[in-house]
C-alpha cells in the first residue's frame, strides 16, 4: 500500500509537484512553508534534503509561527510513499526521555496530499512511524490535534492512542483549544 522512505532525489521531483499543487507538509504554517520549501528546493536541492534528517538536532534554531526562536529538537522528516509523493510524516523527541517542551505540539505530525485522503494512508504512516520511535527508546508519543480535525483523531485513536485531555496552545501558535492524544509503545 504504502510506505515511508527518508526523502531523496530520486523522490524529490514527485514531492516538489505536490508542494507545487498548493500542498501543505505543515499543519501549522500552511502555505507559508510550502511556498519556503520550494525556494529551498530549487536553492539546493541536496541541502533541503539533508534539512529534513537531523536526529542529532545540528540544525539552525526552529521558529514557531510568532518568529520567536526556539532550539531544535532531533527529528526528521519520511514521505509518505505509495509510488509517488503522498503526504510528510515527521518525528521529533527529546533524547533520554518521552517528555516534549511546551512549545511542541507532539512528538509526531503529518500531512496527506488531499488528492489521495481517506484512503489510510495517514493511518499506515503513524504505524510506520511507531516504530521508529521505539527504535530511539520512547515509552509513548503524544500527538496533538485541533479540534475539529476528526479525521487525525480517527488516525490517531486507530493506532492505539487514547484522548489524555483538552489543552489551549501557546499565544505562539495562537492559543486555540486542542486535543492531546498519547500512544504507549
Amino acid at each position: 500500500m504504502i510506505e515511508i522512505v527518508k526523502p531523496a532525489l530520486e523522490h524529490l521531483p514527485s514531492y516538489k509537484a505536490a508542494l507545487e499543487r498548493g500542498w501543505s507538509p505543515d499543519n501549522v504554517r500552511l502555505l507559508e512553508a510550502t511556498r519556503e520549501q520550494l525556494e529551498a528546493i530549487e536553492k539546493d536541492p541536496v541541502e533541503f534534503l539533508a534539512g529534513l534528517d537531523d536526529p542529532e538536532a545540528k540544525g539552525p534554531p526552529i521558529a514557531l509561527p510568532d518568529g520567536t526562536e526556539v532550539p531544535r529538537l532531533p527529528g526528521f522528516r519520511r514521505w509518505i510513499w505509495d509510488g509517488e509523493a503522498a503526504g510528510s510524516i515527521g518525528f521529533r523527541w527529546q533524547k533520554g526521555t518521552s517528555e516534549l517542551p511546551s512549545h511542541v505540539l507532539g512528538h509526531i505530525g503529518y500531512a496527506v496530499v488531499p488528492w489521495k485522503r481517506n484512503r489510510g494512508y495517514a493511518t499506515e504512516a503513524l504505524r510506520l512511524m511507531l516504530d521508529e520511535a521505539r527504535a530511539v527508546g520512547l515509552d509513548q508519543v503524544e500527538i496533538t490535534s485541533d479540534l475539529d480535525n476528526p479525521a487525525s483523531h480517527k488516525v490517531v485513536l486507530a493506532n492505539g492512542g487514547r484522548l489524555v485531555g483538552r489543552f489551549a496552545k501557546l499565544a505562539a501558535y495562537g492559543g486555540a483549544e486542542s486535543l492531546r492524544f498519547r500512544i504507549d509503545l
